[in-house]
């Protein structure tokens, strides 16, 4: 079905599905990236991990390419520590490869690993606290549990340090306030990013793509029974 498809490229796992959805041959693999990052957060700046996964691959024999953050971590207490980081982040990895399977789109399912880096970190001690995710909590209130979310959302400039060179990126970041039996949680994700030296190319797709990501979860907590006070980006 070679050009009945849209011509602009995917920005996110669920455009991957409704391309196959809509006939189009979908082939991807993915690669790993867990980068040093200085964020300039409020009047804290601190440093972190962020974990990526960049799809490539083939629709209908076009090519194309993004990336997708599935968690932050670090060695203190501003965002989950690493090693809880890449439990989250693969907990989210594979409700994607779940999803990209169940539409029928081939997964070679590879997951993140601390392996190559698990030396840079003091190990956290076992709290007996499991990594609670945004799907669990959806879970517990498809069970009857009141469960409600409420976003902040903001704009985060940061620095990437690659291997031979560093970039200012700005990260559509939502901390996401979740309540459960009068039991409040917070949780970050971050939904969408740009690099700074081209906001006026890539600003407003972003904000799109965030709002969209939004969206769906909003839709997701409410179909499961909780409530989400929804928030977008402007």
């Amino acid at each position: 079905m070679t050009g009945t498809q849209p011509t602009h490229p995917p920005l996110r796992v669920t455009d991957l599905i409704e391309r196959h959805r809509a006939g189009a041959t979908v082939v991807f693999q993915t690669a790993f990236d867990i980068l040093p990052v200085d964020f300039d957060h409020r009047s804290h700046p601190f440093k972190a991990y962020i974990f990526l996964c960049q799809y490539s691959g083939t629709i209908d024999n076009r090519d194309f390419s993004f990336r997708k953050c599935y968690a932050r971590g670090c060695p203190h207490n501003l965002c989950p520590h690493v090693s809880q980081a890449v439990l989250i982040a693969n907990r989210y990895l594979q409700r994607d490869y779940y999803r990209l399977e169940t539409a029928g789109i081939a997964v070679e399912k590879k997951l993140f690993s601390l392996e190559k880096m698990v030396l840079s970190f003091d190990r956290q001690e076992d709290t007996g606290d499991p990594a609670m995710a945004l799907p669990d909590y959806v879970q517990l209130a498809r069970e009857g549990r009141d469960v409600s979310i409420r976003p902040t959302l903001e704009f985060v400039s940061a620095v990437e340090h690659f291997d031979r060179f560093e970039t200012k990126t700005m990260f559509l970041m939502a901390d996401f306030a979740v309540t459960c039996e009068k039991k409040t949680t917070h949780l970050e994700r971050c939904l969408a990013c740009y690099p700074v030296d081209k906001a006026d190319e890539e600003r407003s797709a972003k904000i799109e793509l965030a709002n969209a990501r939004l969206k769906l979860l909003y839709e997701e907590v409410e179909s499961a029974g909780g409530t989400a006070d929804k928030q977008f980006f402007a």
